[in-house]
């Protein structure tokens, strides 16, 4: 495969001495869009988590690579600057940590990663300063219609579902991921809430990007097209479809 892509070869894992995915092998080419479908426990979020390294997922064997480059290898941190990142199903809440801050840290974090620089750099260079970063973010706060006041808010601390899928939408507009696995984006919404997180998801995808959707619910797909459906039945790829997959199975169920 010559184009960039994460691509999964004979991947198995383990979590607690249970088999959750086992052979399986598929792709994401960067600029498509891709769903993950089948019905719970058929291993969807576990790809998602070790993906991203969650420290719960026994890694047995196999081999996934993100544009040619052995994604295994790196920690967490590295596989964000590689480009990757997670919506949680469950967006967690940490208390002591001001969203200001939060949000500087990971901007400056992908803006110094763009390019080599020695620890020297790193400490003169140290990316935008707090109050140079409240003026640049600004414009985005706007476009999501975030109040400023929420930057001096703990992360996610009693954020209502539609604002925390609102802060992660702020996430990437500024470290700009290719490859975004939205794990059960539409849970925890309400009717509008999820329909402005929906359009949000749609002005934020381009041809640059990839979004990995799972879902059991099919509503956020009227916002976005797919190109490439996967299904996972017993922790194996089943099968790859087009995206006329999905009318089918909204209409005769996944049997």
């Amino acid at each position: 495969m010559n184009r960039k892509a994460i691509t999964v070869q004979n991947l198995k894992v383990w979590v607690w001495d249970k088999e959750i995915l086992k052979w399986v092998s598929l792709n994401f080419c960067l600029g498509k869009n891709y769903c993950l479908l089948w019905k719970n426990g058929s291993g969807k979020s576990t790809l998602s988590a070790f993906l991203m390294w969650h420290p719960k997922y026994e890694y047995i064997s196999g081999e996934v690579n993100i544009d040619w480059k052995d994604l295994l290898s790196l920690p967490p941190e590295e596989r964000s600057q590689a480009w990757l990142f997670l919506s949680f199903q469950n967006v967690p809440e940490i208390k002591g940590i001001k969203l200001s801050e939060y949000l500087r840290t990971i901007y400056n974090i992908h803006l110094l990663s763009k390019r080599p620089v020695s620890k020297e750099e790193t400490c003169l260079k140290g990316g935008l300063s707090p109050f140079v970063f409240k003026r640049f973010i600004k414009k985005y706060l706007e476009e999501l219609h975030i109040e400023e006041s929420f930057l001096n808010r703990e992360l996610n601390v009693w954020f209502s579902g539609g604002e925390k899928r609102k802060i992660e939408m702020l996430q990437m507009k500024l470290i700009w991921p290719k490859y975004i696995i939205l794990d059960e984006i539409d849970s925890w919404l309400d009717l509008d809430a999820f329909k402005k997180v929906a359009e949000l998801l749609k002005s934020i995808n381009n041809e640059n990007n990839s979004l990995i959707i799972i879902t059991h619910y099919f509503k956020i797909l009227n916002y976005v097209d797919v190109d490439e459906v996967y299904v996972i039945k017993q922790w194996l790829v089943d099968k790859k479809w087009w995206k006329e997959l999905i009318d089918n199975i909204k209409k005769k169920g996944y049997e």
